[in-house]
C-alpha cells in the first residue's frame, strides 16, 4: 500500500499507475483519500447493434414528410 500526495501522483502518473497494476495506491487531498484501481485491459466497445422493437417501428423522414403535410393541410382546411 502507498500514499501520495495528489500533486507527487500528477507530477509521476506514469510511476504510480504502473505500480497500481501491483499494489493499491492512495492519493490524498486535503481531507480526503482517493483509491487508484486497475479496471483491466481496454477492449474496443461492440458498435454494431442489432435491430429491436424501437428499429421496427421506426418511419422514413418522407413517411414523416407526408404525415406533417396532411396535419398542416388538415389545420388550415378545416378553418
Amino acid at each position: 500500500m502507498t500514499i501520495v500526495s495528489n500533486k507527487e501522483f500528477f507530477t509521476h502518473q506514469e510511476k504510480y499507475l504502473d505500480m497500481a497494476l501491483n499494489e493499491q495506491i492512495y492519493v490524498q487531498r486535503d481531507n480526503n483519500m482517493f483509491t487508484v484501481s486497475i479496471a483491466g485491459e481496454y477492449e474496443e466497445p461492440n458498435m454494431i447493434f442489432e435491430p429491436d422493437a424501437d428499429f421496427y417501428r421506426s418511419i422514413t423522414m418522407e413517411e414523416v414528410r407526408e404525415k406533417l403535410h396532411r396535419v398542416v393541410d388538415n389545420l388550415y382546411t378545416s378553418k
